[in-house]
Parts: structure tokens; C-alpha cells; sequence
């Protein structure tokens, strides 16, 4: 475990001990029909057994994580309409034995860490956690069970530093925003600028349709404007998403002005059967893009998957070696050439 664990959690712990500590010091009268702190503890053990073969590289197999994590919740009701919660999760890279994710390594040893307040007004949260765009605009296509998984976007998924707002849900319209300090791309001097989120959403029926923007800013005034819509019919369900790069870039390179990432996903479900596909065409990160799935969810928190995973260009989705060879799963990737993975593994939540 690497020692900046103890610096990228203080100031969250301080916080989370603020929040959880300082609720129950209400006056009896205002506890009224409230009780203690509520702490729900969990767990996703994600590993894969993967033969991947890289273009220009040497083909191979071993085991490689899939995004295990284990983590909590805490939540103290403060009266009828406010809650107050926190959650921390942290990874777990089973292939290597390691706390970090699978991706980017030992740069992320905290997936989740926030504290925050719901009620009637909405949900405000601050610290690292999914943004708002991800979930409105990534997340409908975003549905396997493997490493691969979500690789076919051009958004970020989580980041630190963050101040986060979902509204509640007016006659199925609703939207959210989020302000990440120094979580945006890096300007001229090479210092990360501030990000900017906001989405609106709005579902009716068994469908959901969203909008939003995620102002990277940047050297390259960067922005990623996307649409997304999901649907559910019986067995069925389906997701499509188009985002689109907005810059000042020209370079024959991933976030060029212009770019456009599009994917469709359908899945069907037989009993305790999963079939899903994806296809995505995503300009300078990967072009076409096939996923195919397959899963099986044997009992309660136990589910067994195999997916096939094919880029057509290079962009780190197929590393270019076993993840205990590199001593993390993330590095080592091919420069160019096409990818292709055969993966079979399991899911175990608790």
C-alpha cells in the first residue's frame, strides 16, 4: 500500500468525521424519529482470465483484475427531509496484489471518497466520485463485466476535488453539475484546469433521454458536448450514445476539434442469461470498436462472464502485456495496430 494513501485521505477523513460526528449533536427534540449512524459495508471481487492479441506484439494470456473494490457507506439521518452520508471505496487489483486500479495504477489508490447531504432540495456532494456527465451520457452504454469495459468515450469517470449537484426529479425532468478543482486539461504552463460539468435528463415510461457538456478547458479550450438515450422493453434493453469534441485542436490526435464518439448497446436477458453487444465508431481513440458478451448470474452475487473485445486502433484497452508482468495492468500499451481479447471471469458483490 503506497504511502500517499495517508495524504489523499486526511483532508476526506476530517471531513467525514465532521459530518458524521457533528449530526448527532442536534437536540433531542430534532432527533425525534432518527436514528444512529448507519454504516453499510461492500464489496465486488472482479477477475478475468484474458488471451489478448495485440497488433505488433507479442500475443498472451494471464489473469488480469476487472475492478475489484471493497468499500462503505455511512448515512445519519438528521431529521425527516435531510440525510447526511459519506463513502469511501477503494481498489483492488487481484492480478497483481496490489491497492490500485487496474488502468491508470498506483495514480488512483481511492476510487470513491465524499461526504455529502440529500433531502428535498436534491443531492449535493463533495470529494472524488463518478461526475455527472459519466452518468448521464457514458454510463448507458457502459454495461460489461470485464477490464474492457467503458473504454469507448471520451469523458473522464471520476475525479478528485470535486463539488457535485443532482436535482430531485421535476415531472421526469432533472439535471446535475459538478465543479472539479484542477480536473480539467492542462493549460499552457502544463497545470490542469478547473473542469465543468452540467447534464439534463428526462425520462418517461422506460426511457431516458440526456443532454450535457464536459468543459475540460484546457490549453486547447476543450469541451465534449453529448446526447444519450436509454430503453427498456421486457427481455430488452438499449442504450445509444453520440458525443462530440469541440476545440481548438487540429493535430491528427485524440481530442481534435470535430471528433465524434457514437455507440449503440443492446442486451437480452433469459432467466439467470445475459446477451449484450456494443459497436462504436470513436474518432483517434480506438475507431471501430466491437464488444460482445456473454453472462450467467449463478446465485446471489455470483455472476460468470466471457466477452470478446476488438479496437481497431490502439488506445490502451489491450495492453500490450500481462498485467503481472508489468506489475500494473495499465501499462505497456501498443502504439498502434489493432487489438483483440478473449476474456472469461467472475463477479462476486457483497
Amino acid at each position: 500500500m503506497k504511502n500517499n494513501i495517508s495524504w489523499n485521505l486526511t483532508p476526506l477523513a476530517g471531513a467525514v468525521a465532521t459530518a458524521l460526528l457533528l449530526a448527532p449533536a442536534v437536540s433531542p427534540a430534532e432527533q425525534e424519529g432518527a436514528g444512529g449512524v448507519e454504516f453499510d459495508f461492500y464489496g465486488s471481487l472482479r477477475l478475468q482470465y484474458e488471451t489478448a492479441d495485440p497488433d505488433g506484439e507479442d500475443s498472451y494470456d494471464g489473469f488480469r483484475d476487472a475492478y475489484s473494490r471493497i468499500g462503505f457507506n455511512a448515512n445519519y439521518e438528521i431529521n425527516e427531509s435531510l440525510n447526511a452520508f459519506a463513502q469511501l471505496e477503494i481498489p483492488l487489483d487481484l492480478a497483481n496484489g496490489r491497492v490500485q486500479d487496474p488502468f491508470s495504477g498506483e495514480d488512483e489508490d481511492v476510487r470513491i471518497g465524499k461526504v455529502g447531504l440529500d433531502g428535498a432540495f436534491g443531492t449535493v456532494a463533495y470529494g472524488r466520485d463518478w461526475l455527472p456527465y459519466y452518468n448521464a451520457i457514458a454510463f448507458p452504454v457502459d454495461m460489461f463485466y470485464s477490464y474492457q469495459s467503458g473504454f469507448a468515450t471520451y469523458t473522464t469517470f471520476r475525479e478528485s476535488n470535486s463539488l457535485m449537484y443532482y436535482s430531485p426529479d421535476f415531472n421526469g425532468f432533472s439535471f446535475a453539475a459538478s465543479y472539479s478543482a484542477n480536473g480539467g486539461y492542462d493549460d499552457a504552463s502544463g497545470s490542469p484546469d478547473d473542469r465543468y460539468q452540467v447534464t439534463g435528463s428526462y425520462a418517461f415510461g422506460d426511457t431516458t433521454l440526456s443532454v450535457g457538456v464536459d468543459d475540460a478547458n484546457g490549453e486547447q479550450n476543450t469541451r465534449i458536448w453529448g446526447v444519450s438515450a436509454m430503453h427498456s422493453m421486457g427481455p430488452w434493453s438499449m442504450g445509444a450514445k453520440v458525443e462530440y469534441i469541440e476545440s481548438d485542436q487540429d493535430a491528427g490526435a485524440f481530442g481534435d476539434d470535430g471528433d465524434v464518439a457514437a455507440n449503440i448497446y443492446a442486451a437480452h436477458a433469459v432467466g439467470q442469461h445475459i446477451f449484450h453487444g456494443t459497436y462504436a465508431n470513436v474518432d483517434n481513440y480506438g475507431g471501430d470498436v466491437f464488444h460482445l458478451g456473454y453472462a450467467f448470474n449463478w446465485m446471489d452475487g455470483l455472476s460468470l462472464f466471457a466477452e470478446y473485445y476488438y479496437e481497431e486502433e490502439a488506445t490502451g484497452a489491450v495492453p500490450a502485456s500481462r498485467a503481472r508482468d508489468t506489475g500494473r495492468a495499465g501499462a505497456d500499451f501498443p502504439e498502434d495496430g489493432s487489438n483483440n481479447v478473449f476474456m472469461v471471469g467472475m463477479h462476486y458483490s457483497f
